[in-house]
This record gives structure tokens, C-alpha cells and sequence, in this order.
């Protein structure tokens, strides 16, 4: 168990105080839950990366484009001639 010393200022000396008074707890224990409740938020804020959520998006299976994206021309060709049912011309 170690020591430490806390300089407060005049807002947290007063909220301490009150909590103390309010509760029957010991400053010091004051401390202590006030640092278990803030290690429990930060425990439940979410802290994913954007690659982490971007794994966990179902995008579906793909390999459904039937032309590269590169060559969009051929793509709306072949996507229109299946529509109608035809071949076209180049």
C-alpha cells in the first residue's frame, strides 16, 4: 500500500467534504470509490479502432461486380445487354 500526496483545489476540497460528510466514508475511501467508478467508465467507453469496426460490418459476400471499376464502360454494356437479353455491339 502506498502513500500519496493530493493537492486539491478549492471546488474538490469542497465536493470531497460533502461526499464524506454524506456517505460516512473516510477521505480516504472517498478516493478509493471515486477511482474504482472512474476505472469502471473508461472500463465500459468504447475504445475499438476504426479498423475494428469496420471487421465486424457485414459487407456481404461481393464478387458480384461484373466488370472492374476501371473499366465501367464494359461493366454498363455487359449489365444492360443481360437485361435485354441481347448481345450488343462494341
Amino acid at each position: 500500500m502506498g502513500t500519496k500526496s493530493v493537492r486539491l483545489d478549492d471546488e474538490a476540497e469542497q465536493a470531497l467534504e460533502q461526499i464524506v460528510q454524506a456517505t460516512g466514508l473516510s477521505v480516504s475511501g472517498a478516493l478509493k470509490q471515486g477511482l474504482l467508478a472512474l476505472r469502471a467508465r473508461l472500463e465500459q467507453q468504447s475504445t475499438h479502432t476504426p479498423y475494428e469496426i469496420y471487421a465486424k460490418l457485414d459487407l456481404g459476400p461481393g464478387g458480384y461486380a461484373i466488370a472492374p471499376s476501371t473499366d465501367v464502360r464494359s461493366g454498363v454494356r455487359q449489365a444492360v445487354a443481360r437485361k435485354l437479353g441481347k448481345k450488343l455491339k462494341r
